[in-house]
């Protein structure tokens, strides 16, 4: 369990390269746990521009939510939420990774999608993650996400120099907020 409640905010185009750094460092993060990161060798290649963070902030169907330390006002972390129809997306889960297990994704989560009930008006959430993050996908589940047995193929074709595992797919998951 986190030992403080995060503040939330929207962001502005003034927080585009913060949130940047933080998404980028996150996904290169090393984790002790097994299957949390997958292969580190994709995890460390992992790359996000400004340019494809701009887009989520200026779009009026999406927002990146940030989480700030209420002692210090540091980012501590980060999630876009996306209106597609009636349900809410939720991409690009990031928290400091000198934050990591201390129950701070759980309440980044729990705010978007009271975010996207509330904001948009939607009753599901979706979102995907990497086959081969096993623990990811448990604690996505643990938190009330299915997996909807969709599965969107992995772009192979944006890592040439790169030796993957085969078969990597994203993992498609919903949950209803409905109630």
């Amino acid at each position: 369990m986190a030992s403080k409640t995060l503040q939330f905010s929207i962001a502005g185009e003034q927080d585009a390269e913060p949130l940047q750094q933080l998404i980028q460092s996150a996904f290169q993060a090393e984790d002790s746990r097994a299957d949390w990161v997958g292969d580190m060798g994709l995890a460390s290649s992992f790359h996000l521009s400004v340019d494809e963070v701009l887009p989520v902030i200026t779009n009026p169907e999406s927002e990146f939510l940030i989480a700030t330390d209420p002692d210090t006002n540091a980012l501590a972390g980060a999630i876009a939420v996306l209106k597609r129809g009636q349900t809410g997306r939720l991409a690009m889960l990031a928290v400091d990774p000198k934050l990591h297990r201390g129950g701070f994704g759980r309440q980044i989560v729990s705010h978007a999608q009271e975010y996207c009930r509330q904001t948009w008006g939607v009753d599901k959430l979706g979102l995907n993650a990497l086959s081969n993050r096993e623990a990811l996908l448990s604690w996505y589940k643990r938190n009330g996400f299915q997996e909807t047995g969709e599965r969107t193929p992995f772009p192979y074709d944006r890592f040439p120099d790169r030796e993957l595992p085969e078969g990597l797919v994203f993992v498609e998951m919903e949950k209803d907020i409905s109630a």
